[in-house]
């Protein structure tokens, strides 16, 4: 038998020591992500999917606005809020879980804004004209919709949409909608 080593015999000694030491009681606080809140300014959320809204004009002419769909509890509340301007074929369409009567506010909210209300086949349920920026009123049309669209102001007026038109949404089926939570 050979003799063992100095550090060796340490080695040895000290290894069933650190075996014996005793699990932590709790398991290490993991450091959590600030939250996210989607109404600042400085937001740079990811880019939102797009669709079209299309429709017949009373002369029978086709029409078009181009959209960004907020699909997302996270782009719904985040909206237009920011933006300084909105080309008069451009908008945001809010798609919803449910098929309720929805109410928006426009808190930080630059522009004037018109408010289409649609149920879920596309017929407009009621229009909210030149909802006033920066107001923190809630501004609904008392029935239940599915979608609501949010053009400048005054473009209600200028194409002639009204409660009871038709619109035709386009690439919105394809988008999964989340939940009304964050």
């Amino acid at each position: 038998m050979r003799p063992l080593s100095l550090p060796a015999v340490l080695l040895g000694a000290a290894l069933p020591l650190s075996a014996c030491q005793a699990e932590p009681k709790h398991p290490p606080a993991r450091t959590l992500a600030p939250p996210v809140d989607v109404t600042t300014k400085d937001y740079g959320g990811p880019p939102l999917p797009r669709a079209s809204v299309r429709w017949t004009d009373a002369f029978g002419a086709p029409l078009e606005v181009r959209v960004e769909v907020a699909a997302t509890a996270q782009a719904r509340e985040r909206g237009l809020m920011w933006r300084t301007g909105l080309g008069e074929d451009e908008g945001m369409l809010f798609v919803f879980p449910e098929v309720v009567d929805h109410a928006f506010w426009m808190k930080n909210t630059l522009i004037p804004l018109d408010l289409l209300f649609l149920g879920p086949g596309g017929e407009v349920v009621g229009v909210v004209e030149n909802a006033t920026p920066g107001s923190l009123a809630p501004r609904g049309v008392g029935r239940p919709s599915a979608y609501v669209l949010e053009v400048p102001g005054g473009w209600a007026a200028r194409h002639g949409v009204t409660e009871g038109a038709r619109l035709q949404l386009v690439g919105v089926a394809a988008i999964p909608v989340g939940p009304e939570g964050r």
